[in-house]
């Protein structure tokens, strides 16, 4: 399969113009030449030197990644972004980047895969950003606690090792969880937004101090199950579709712990 091809294949079903307003990075291809050959693939949240050198090594033509080079623009071309870049270009390595899109897919995004992880049906599309969305919200097929669903949490990928609960709770909503909204990542900012859907739980990677008493005075229980803990589910995706089109994969786990 040419790159062009794949490319196009990606941004079609993950819809990637709709989010090109909104998103600070620049989604799709980011380094490489449309007419390369793709015939080994390999997948990793983020956009590292470690997780280049991995691909590379692992004879991958594309690096497929959730967190790219380019927030909002490159304006020089030094230091760590010179050394990445260097990388790819030297071991004829192209990088796909999908960040919102890969967020908010009600089918391969990383909220979906939580969604998926901790049971939720019926689900919507939740976490407006502008004119797109970048999670969901569904409801528990019968109810469960909050040290229920951490348990589920503290499975994860990439959650810090040898800790009894990697997983924080602010433990602030009902007895029984029914109704909950996921935003991986960043996503605590939607905490109105899931308390305005009548939502008992949000789940998100990582929380900020305001966001502990917030939770508390709306009743709200939130997870922080860890930036990249949340964020593995959207690449992996991505990957069980492209074996699907008939492309070898490989998928890089390169935990951060955050």
């Amino acid at each position: 399969m040419k790159l062009s091809e794949y490319v196009d294949r990606l941004n079609d079903r993950l819809d990637t113009a709709a989010y090109a307003d909104v998103d600070a990075s620049a989604n799709g291809l980011q380094v490489g030449p449309d007419d390369a050959d793709v015939e080994r693939v390999a997948f990793a949240v983020d956009a590292a030197t470690a997780t280049i050198e991995a691909a590379a090594d692992a004879g991958a033509d594309v690096l497929v990644v959730h967190h790219g080079l380019s927030w909002g623009g490159i304006e020089r071309v030094t230091g760590r972004v010179h050394d990445r870049i260097a990388a790819l270009i030297e071991n004829d390595l192209a990088l796909y980047v999908s960040h919102l899109p890969l967020d908010g897919h009600q089918e391969l995004g990383n909220a979906a895969g939580v969604a998926d992880a901790v049971g939720l049906s019926d689900r919507e599309p939740f976490g407006e950003m502008g004119p797109v969305t970048i999670g969901t919200i569904g409801e528990m097929s019968s109810p469960r606690s909050a040290d229920a669903i951490r348990e589920t949490l503290d499975g994860f990928e990439g959650q810090p090792a040898g800790e009894a609960s990697p997983t924080q709770v602010l433990d602030f909503g009902p007895d029984e969880i029914e109704r909950v909204a996921v935003v991986t990542g960043s996503g605590v900012d939607w905490l109105d937004e899931a308390v305005a859907a009548d939502a008992d739980a949000l789940i998100t990677g990582e929380g900020k101090q305001q966001a502990y008493h917030d939770a508390r005075e709306a009743g709200l229980t939130v997870f922080l199950a860890g930036h990249y803990a949340t964020e593995t589910f959207g690449v992996r995706a991505l990957g069980s579709l492209t074996d699907d089109w008939g492309v070898e994969t490989t998928y890089l786990s390169h935990p951060t712990g955050l």
